[in-house]
């Protein structure tokens, strides 16, 4: 049973974001680079499907070369197999990197196609979607509970009130959910194993595809600004209970306008 991750390399989630000069894109400088969470998740759940069934974990990417390190981190975490797509994903839209993925994965044998439901750099959820259809899989979208058998799966997602319960039959795109799994960490093994695996390196016109298409971005971003400061919290003194209570639903009513 082969399956194909597609990672995203974003911003640390934890890093303090600056606005870049132009006001369109963020600013690299000093920003630590992470798999994207959700991808992890996708990640995590093709490696359990490899322990039980066999086959390969092709783990691939597009992005410049700072890319590389999310696919290492993912060879060590259990994946076998890596494909790195050069180039400025930043610089297209979601169509565009569907399309440099979708060329890259028709290269590799595979059944199943796992991504994380969005990657947290750009929060669009479009790519796994766009996928499916250029590549004419059947899609499930944010699966919290996953089983393969042979030549379909069964998935499991959260609705509002209920679960879903589906069933595709393979090649399918599954986009992984919180819920799914727990990821692993890198063990020592696997970050030494993982030195010795050789990455594919391939640019998009390798994979037959024009660049003016690629980066034709038919979405673009006007502007970026970060949110407003907070304004710093209200300590009422709680010594008198009575009073505090007083103090606060006079806050509420007068202030906040919340009653």
């Amino acid at each position: 049973m082969n399956s194909v991750v597609c990672i995203s390399h974003v911003p640390d989630t934890e890093s303090r974001i600056k606005i870049a000069a132009g006001g369109k894109k963020i600013d690299e400088a000093g920003l630590k680079f992470i798999v994207s969470p959700y991808d992890e998740i996708a990640l995590e759940e093709a490696i359990r499907l490899k322990d039980a069934k066999g086959g390969d974990v092709t783990v691939m990417t597009f992005g410049p070369d700072r890319a590389q390190q999310a696919l290492r981190e993912a060879l060590a975490r259990g994946a076998t197999k890596a494909m790195h797509v050069k180039g400025e994903s930043g610089d297209a839209d979601s169509l565009g990197i569907a399309k440099v993925l979708a060329a890259a994965i028709r290269s590799v044998p595979h059944d199943v196609v796992f991504l994380g439901k969005q990657g947290v750099g750009t929060d669009n959820a479009l790519v796994g979607p766009m996928l499916a259809e250029l590549l004419g899989y059947p899609q499930v979208n944010v699966v919290t509970h996953l089983e393969i058998g042979d030549g379909k799966l069964t998935a499991h997602r959260e609705i509002e009130g209920a679960e879903e319960i589906l069933e595709a039959p393979l090649p399918a795109i599954v986009t992984a959910q919180k819920g799914l799994n727990e990821p692993r960490y890198a063990s020592l093994k696997g970050i030494m194993a993982a030195k010795k695996v050789p990455i594919d390196a391939k640019s998009v016109a390798d994979l037959g595809l024009d660049e003016a298409d690629v980066f034709n971005k038919r979405v673009t971003v006007v502007s970026l600004e970060l949110p407003a400061e907070k304004s710093g919290g209200r300590k009422i003194d709680g010594a008198d209970a009575n009073a505090a209570a007083q103090e606060i639903v006079k806050y509420i009513k007068g202030e906040a306008k919340a009653l």
